[in-house]
């Protein structure tokens, strides 16, 4: 059942949280190692952008079980609908796997869309579309800002940056510049550093919008910084295994203390 509420002169959509998804979210608190997020302090007062490293499904959860405040985290929308979520799925999270357990990753891609449908459309979650769609995502980002809130986004995309972070997608970056052409406010990006294997996540000190410079450079020196940012934070951490954007096979995962090269 869904809700229709009027707010602030905007009719906002309030979807009741499906009793299903209480007892998934249940069973996920229980199972899934308790976080402790390091540098709330760092948070700005007020609405921000978090940027985090993926770090496959680890992100998404701790940011929806652990995060403080209100929050809502960027999911892509093909998670959240029936047809859609087995091609995405494969494409996403199996492809890389060896051709001979491809066909069983295949048919989990198949089962596991419900239970995707389930929990991304009950989650704190905002679809994100890869069409004209997209502009739906940014009004909503907008809403959430505006009242206060907390969004969460990972940008990651497949192409390597270093042995922390994959490169990461840019477009996030325009909804400062919205923010900014709708309040006159500025807004902070927040890096955040996820090890999964520390159960811990890191906030690092805010990147702000410079709403004077060109778009295309701001999208650069912001995701720029956020990614050597989030870097830092890894390797201030005590060593540990780097749980990456890509999902390869675990020996290849790499260390937050890469091994030096011996001199030449």
């Amino acid at each position: 059942m869904v809700i229709m509420i009027e707010k602030g002169g905007c009719v906002l959509r309030a979807a009741r949280v499906s009793p299903a998804y209480r007892v998934v979210r249940g069973l996920v608190r229980f199972f899934y190692p308790r976080t402790e997020l390091r540098g709330v302090e760092r948070l700005p007062d007020g609405p921000a952008i978090v940027v985090g490293n993926h770090a496959q499904m680890n992100g998404p959860i701790v940011g929806e079980l652990y995060f403080p405040g209100p929050h809502w985290i960027w999911c892509a929308g093909e998670m959240m609908q029936l047809r859609e979520v087995p091609g995405y799925a494969f494409e996403d999270f199996w492809s890389f796997k060896p051709r001979a357990v491809q066909p069983f990753y295949r048919l989990l891609s198949y089962l596991i869309a419900p239970l995707s449908v389930l929990v991304f459309n009950n989650a704190h979650t905002i679809a994100v579309h890869r069409d004209a769609r997209i502009l739906s995502t940014f009004r909503e980002t907008l809403q959430r800002l505006e009242e206060g809130g907390r969004v969460i986004i990972f940008p990651e995309r497949n192409e390597k940056h270093n042995h922390i972070v994959y490169a990461f997608q840019d477009g996030f970056v325009d909804v400062a510049r919205l923010y900014r052409r709708k309040t006159g406010k500025p807004l902070p990006f927040v890096p955040m550093y996820l090890a999964p294997q520390l159960r811990t996540a890191v906030l690092g000190e805010p990147v702000w919008f410079d709403p004077d410079a060109p778009i295309a450079a701001e999208r650069a020196r912001i995701c720029e910084a956020l990614a050597a940012s989030i870097t830092q934070l890894a390797e201030a951490l005590p060593e540990h295994t780097v749980v990456p954007y890509r999902n390869i096979p675990r020996r290849q995962y790499p260390k937050n203390h890469p091994k030096e090269r011996p001199a030449p």
